[in-house]
């Protein structure tokens, strides 16, 4: 019998070949039975795809159809595959049908949208084209194409966008190392939001500040403070005789000649350069690669310089002087700068002054 042949040996007797022959076909209508059960399967609905998918691997595994019927079975399990999320799996199995079958339109159809679903864009392109060449005007192809086409424009503006603002983040990082600033973590940042500074055509850095009245724990917001600035002029603007007068000031305590700022020496966390590029992006594009930020990292000077620079001055109010630029202030070295500048305004004639100076008052 035919059964018991061996590996590799050819029939010799009618019978052997009959027996051959009959074993071929036994499987070969296994096989399209069992194509014809996946494919019920499949029409069946979602929670009978895994079924669909065994009735097809089945039929493949009969290895009893010829090329172009066993390219239909990886297709349509490509199609399963591909109806579960099983995008890479489904790549395989529409390359394997395209393998078997260089004709089978459906085959690229299933290639091309499994690769576009793993953002395979180019890949996907390229088999669409394929399919073109065997179909030029089917329309599944065509809308498709047109899908990875736009999909890979808006990933090419995407990626011209990212590099574009990680370029502009670095410069700005580089221009704070350039003046020897210190950046740390955010603080107040529901008052800040995610403004961020800017570096102009002509290098010069401008700075969003905060100033909070330590008294009340109110605030205001100087939106653009150029660091050539001096402080006194941004007060004289805030508190000319022809400003309206601080809500809560009652007893009209905080005037131009009794205003001080202060900021607190050595608080806050410095921030490495990577964290820092990683909170000038945030907001400003989304999905930067991590790669990105690889080369940006501290050498161990820089962070313990940080560290020493903090020194005795550790949590000390220090005092503003009016007559400096916001860079002279920025530049002490035992300011951490809280991502956004900080400074806490006080007035020489209101009682809270007198607790704030014996250093009996500290942030909530």
């Amino acid at each position: 019998m035919a059964l018991w042949l061996d590996a590799g040996c050819d029939p010799v007797t009618e019978n052997e070949k009959a027996d051959l022959e009959a074993i071929a076909a036994i499987k070969e209508s296994a096989a399209i039975e069992l194509k014809d059960q996946g494919n019920q399967f499949v029409k069946m609905g979602k929670k009978h795809y895994n079924n669909a998918i065994d009735c097809y691997t089945r039929a493949i595994n009969q290895k009893a159809l010829s090329d172009p019927d066993q390219s239909i079975l990886f297709s349509n399990r490509a199609q399963v595959n591909m109806l579960l999320g099983n995008y890479r799996r489904a790549l395989t199995d529409a390359e394997e049908a395209i393998k078997l079958c260089s004709t089978n339109v459906k085959a690229y159809y299933r290639a091309s949208k499994a690769a576009f679903s793993l953002n395979l864009y180019s890949e996907a392109a390229s088999l669409c084209q394929r399919g073109f060449e065997q179909a030029p005007s089917n329309e599944e192809l065509k809308k498709l194409f047109m899908q990875i086409d736009l999909r890979r424009q808006e990933e090419e503006s995407h990626k011209s966008r990212v590099l574009e603002a990680v370029g502009a983040a670095k410069d700005l990082l580089s221009a704070m190392e350039n003046r020897g600033l210190t950046f740390g973590k955010a603080l107040y940042q529901e008052l800040t939001g995610l403004r961020k500074p800017v570096l102009d055509k002509s290098g010069i850095l401008h700075w969003p500040v905060v100033l909070l009245y330590a008294e009340v724990m109110s605030s205001d917001f100087i939106e653009d403070f150029c660091e050539t600035d001096m402080f006194s002029s941004h007060l004289d603007m805030m508190f000319s005789e022809f400003s309206q007068p601080l809500p809560w000031d009652m007893d009209n305590a905080y005037t131009r000649e009794a205003v001080e700022l202060y900021y607190q020496a050595g608080t806050g966390s410095p921030l490495s350069k990577k964290e820092t590029l990683k909170y000038l992006l945030e907001g400003v594009v989304m999905s930067v690669p991590e790669s990105l930020f690889d080369n940006e990292k501290d050498s161990e000077k820089d962070l313990c310089n940080t560290v020493s620079c903090i020194g005795s001055n550790h949590g000390k109010w220090i005092k503003v002087n009016e007559k400096k630029t916001l860079l002279d202030i920025l530049q002490q070295p035992d300011y951490i700068i809280p991502a956004i500048p900080v400074f806490f305004v006080v007035s020489k004639k209101s009682g809270f002054y007198k607790e704030f100076r014996a250093g009996k008052w500290s942030p909530p």
